[in-house]
């Protein structure tokens, strides 16, 4: 029997993930650094590359700040970077910015259909993402797989933050699941190492975020090029699991 027979959850990062990273998040990351800098073009590209980011080319490091940070590590690291605001304001003009930057995003693949297929086959199913809940919630909305979730956690759902295991082990409380029971799907090395520290049963690496197959690989043990690769590796059916 291979691991992913012995998978009934899977918990899914968004960013990179659910979502491509470079046509969804690149955009919005300027117009942080823009906000940040209070529109001062100079200090804006300074932030950037502090972030992890190449101004002009849009390059985005992986498991940079903005490649796996939450929203207050980002907005700490800018304020250090020179940013005039304090941490706090900062991160609610960001937390704004980030819900309102949904209904902007560019989904992997038809995420209803995704869900919903492996809804039908039996598996709990979750997003686990560093940013807040409220943007995982109306990105789910948007494409039309919220009714198809078991579980969403922001970093400011009182799981803690990646790459510790508490969001993990949220999704494990609420489906009745054990760790060695649970997928971790992401495309950052936070989301791998989350789940290796809760002991998941598998931890899979997808190329649609900031990572590479090299930066992935100590750390996964799958990666695969998208989630719809998911689609075939995990059984038709999944192993019997606690009633809902």
């Amino acid at each position: 029997m291979t691991k992913a027979a012995t998978i009934s959850g899977i918990l899914f990062d968004k960013d990179g993930t659910l979502l491509d990273y470079a046509k969804s998040w690149i955009p919005v990351n300027y117009e942080l650094a823009r906000i940040a800098a209070a529109g001062d073009e100079d200090l804006s590209r300074k932030l950037l590359i502090a972030g992890g980011m190449d101004p002009d080319t849009g390059y985005v490091k992986p498991d940079s700040l903005l490649a796996a940070g939450n929203t207050v590590e980002i907005a700490e690291g800018f304020v250090g970077a020179g940013a005039p605001f304090t941490i706090e304001a900062l991160t609610e003009l960001f937390d704004g910015l980030f819900a309102n930057s949904a209904q902007l995003a560019v989904a992997v693949t038809d995420l209803a259909q995704f869900f919903a297929t492996l809804h039908a086959r039996g598996y709990w199913l979750g997003v686990a993402s560093s940013d807040n809940e409220a943007s995982i919630r109306a990105t789910a909305k948007r494409f039309g797989f919220d009714g198809y979730l078991h579980y969403v956690a922001g970093y400011d759902s009182g799981y803690g933050v990646k790459p510790e295991p508490g969001m993990v082990l949220g999704f494990c409380a609420a489906t009745g699941l054990e760790p060695h029971q649970v997928a971790m799907v992401g495309d950052n090395n936070h989301d791998l190492h989350m789940g290796r520290s809760a002991g998941t049963g598998l931890t899979i690496a997808v190329l649609t975020g900031t990572g590479s197959r090299e930066s992935l690989s100590a750390a996964s043990d799958y990666c695969l090029n998208d989630i719809t690769e998911l689609v075939p590796l995990f059984p038709e059916a999944a192993p019997a699991r606690p009633a809902a």
